[in-house]
């Protein structure tokens, strides 16, 4: 890792050192993904078993994961990891009940009355990465707030392995958060298959879930068709961001660091220290960490950008991460939590020395579901309200609209739009 001073940059450097890893062509990723689209559009199943066959090596004669596959998940796993993903599905699902809202009902004057209600999306298409390694955890991360949402149908695809089947982990999470529609595609064939439909899949209203770049990219396309499906939001390679003061231990800051570099060589990290010789521990640290990990190689490719910067203060540490808008922060200082009303811009933050992002992305309740790429200055975290639609509610009594028709037929008449004061107008008249 590249270890910099923010205050000897220039201001253009400075965002030189904030920018994420380049995505590739992103002209020539379009074209292709718009070209995957198409096909499914036309061919439906046969162009999944087609790209399949193409991009995975795989025949497959069915895309339907069965409830007997499904069932006998259990039958696979030790107690450990059935243990473990029970554990994680009961945190995530305490967290998210939590955030249910009741109808909010306002008389914002006596006879009007004005209601905000929450109605579950019917139909959601979750999308669980295949890749280097089994999520199970996402599968938790998406399911349960649907579950608790009341969607009707969900329905999960992921990428089969190179054996030709879907990992036990993953059925047996969508079996304990009620998941039986399963399929076995992934990559922007399946957000295509999930937002338009094939003979197999029946089409979904929303599309949830992390991705490569081509799912990324799918899911951008789907969300801008009409015809296609509404999206979670925008997100990339996985990142994070430590802030770390004197007192900080450069184990853990190395640990957490790792943690992230791991999902992938596109993925970053960054520590900003005030300390030189934090610095330079946290430095040691990962070099040590890093030759311990079996995926070694693919931290390191994250990590030939990612970048140690070393601030003046921890306010000027705090500016530095608002400005780079991190997928996780972690802040591991004296007081963390004292620091917490000044950190505008992260998709979930993780306050003390003992609290490792890796809980977030397994079980400690809240959603690891989040937008990258400098995406939280204007996107949120997942949370229950984004499996519901929300809809108003008015009712006028007939005091109420005495009470503020005539304010309704200026404004309409100001607007020359002659309809809208007439349909007060009548009401009014007819009270007379």
């Amino acid at each position: 890792m590249q270890t910099l001073v923010w205050q000897s940059l220039s201001p253009e450097q400075q965002a030189s050192v904030l920018q994420r890893p380049a995505l590739g062509d992103s002209a020539k990723l379009s074209e292709l993904v718009k070209d995957i689209i198409s096909q499914v559009r036309q061919d439906g199943d046969q162009a999944i078993f087609e790209l399949t066959k193409k991009f995975d090596g795989l025949d497959l004669a069915d895309l339907r994961v069965s409830k007997a596959e499904i069932d006998n998940s259990e039958n696979e796993l030790g107690d450990n990891i059935k243990a473990a993903i029970e554990l994680a599905h009961k945190q995530v699902k305490v967290f998210h009940e939590a955030q249910k809202q009741d109808v909010i009902k306002v008389e914002t004057t006596p006879g009007v009355i004005c209601e905000l209600h929450n109605q579950p999306i019917e139909a959601v298409g979750l999308y669980i990465p295949g890749g280097t390694a089994p999520l199970p955890s996402t599968v938790l991360m998406l399911s349960t707030p649907a579950r608790i949402a009341g969607c009707k149908r969900l329905v999960l695809a992921t990428p089969p392995g190179k054996d030709g089947k879907i990992k036990a982990e993953i059925r047996y999470a969508a079996k304990i958060c009620g998941v039986d529609e399963i399929y076995m595609v992934g990559g922007a064939q399946a957000i295509a298959a999930l937002a338009y439909g094939t003979q197999s899949i029946k089409k979904v209203n929303k599309i949830f879930g992390p991705g490569n770049s081509f799912v990324t990219e799918a899911k951008q396309q789907v969300s801008q068709d009409h015809m296609g499906a509404a999206i979670d939001m925008p997100a990339g390679p996985s990142e994070v961001l430590v802030i770390a003061d004197e007192q900080a231990n450069p184990e853990f800051v190395a640990a957490d660091l790792l943690s992230q570099a791991e999902h992938g060589k596109d993925s970053q990290v960054i520590l900003l220290t005030t300390s030189q010789a934090q610095a330079q521990a946290c430095a040691q640290a990962v070099e040590k960490q890093l030759k311990q990990l079996p995926r070694e190689e693919i931290a390191a490719g994250a990590l030939s950008h990612s970048r140690i910067i070393i601030t003046e203060s921890i306010d000027q540490a705090i500016e530095v991460s608002n400005e780079y808008a991190p997928e996780h922060l972690i802040v591991q200082t004296e007081d963390a939590r004292a620091l917490l009303p000044r950190l505008e811009n992260a998709g979930s933050i993780f306050l003390g020395a003992y609290s490792p992002e890796s809980a977030g992305d397994y079980a400690s309740g809240t959603n690891h579901v989040l937008p990258t790429y400098g995406y939280t200055k204007t996107y949120s975290s997942l949370t229950l309200a984004d499996f519901s639609k929300r809809f108003t509610v008015q009712e006028l009594t007939k005091q109420g609209l005495e009470a503020i028709g005539p304010a309704i037929m200026d404004l309409a008449a100001a607007e020359s739009l002659d309809a809208h004061k007439n349909a007060v107008a009548v009401r009014l008249n007819s009270l007379k």
